[in-house]
């Protein structure tokens, strides 16, 4: 009895041991589960500012970047572009074809003129000498028409006379070939025109030929 009551003792030792041995791991276990869970959720929250973070910037990304352009809408501004030059060159050339072609028709018809000046020049000359008897011819009187004429069509043209005899001399429109001293007229003062002077619009055709008084 004494031998089993001993090995009862044991066996109850032995048990409590074990019990107690069972009770720390189970403590320590429930330690670490809650140590697990603590590192879980501050995990967790890491992952979910993480998250917010990579949300902000993928935000931030989507409104900083520009949109790219498609390649259709880059070839249409490169042919805007292009038709917009074009037409701007085009323009430069058509005003600088019209200033040339204006150039070129004011020369062509100075040219006429100047060769048509000598005629109406003899046509003066000739009427000049015409004696008041000889005006009443049908002769004299072609020749005054046609005078006429020829001065109608150069006034119609836009060639005007230059005024000479007491005017002021002006070296842009006469040409000086005498210097006298006359009273009569006040100094630097056209007095007597030799040869007959032209305007074709605002330029000069053919000075005036006079005599300038001192």
């Amino acid at each position: 009895m004494c031998v089993l009551a001993k090995q009862n003792n044991n066996t109850l030792e032995n048990e409590e041991i074990i019990a107690e041995n069972l009770g720390e791991e189970i403590e320590e276990l429930e330690v670490d589960e809650e140590l697990d869970s603590e590192d879980v959720i501050e995990d967790d929250t890491i992952i979910d500012s993480d998250e917010t973070v990579v949300s902000e910037d993928k935000k931030k990304g989507f409104f900083s970047k520009k949109k790219k352009k498609d390649k259709k809408d880059e070839q249409i501004d490169e042919l805007n572009d292009r038709l917009k030059r074009s037409l701007a060159e085009f323009d430069n050339f058509r005003k600088r074809t019209e200033k040339e072609k204006a150039a070129m028709y004011e020369i062509g018809a100075k040219s006429v003129i100047e060769k048509l000046l000598p005629v109406l020049d003899n046509f003066e000359r000739g009427l000049a000498t015409v004696s008041d008897d000889e005006k009443s011819t049908a002769f004299a009187d072609g020749m005054d028409m046609t005078y006429k004429q020829l001065v109608k069509l150069l006034e119609e043209l836009g060639v005007t006379p230059i005024e000479t005899v007491g005017k002021e001399f002006n070296p842009e429109l006469h040409n000086a070939v005498m210097h006298i001293e006359d009273d009569e007229f006040d100094e630097n003062t056209v007095c007597e025109e030799f040869q007959k002077g032209y305007m074709y619009r605002d330029t000069v055709v053919r000075y005036s030929m006079v005599k300038v008084a001192n």
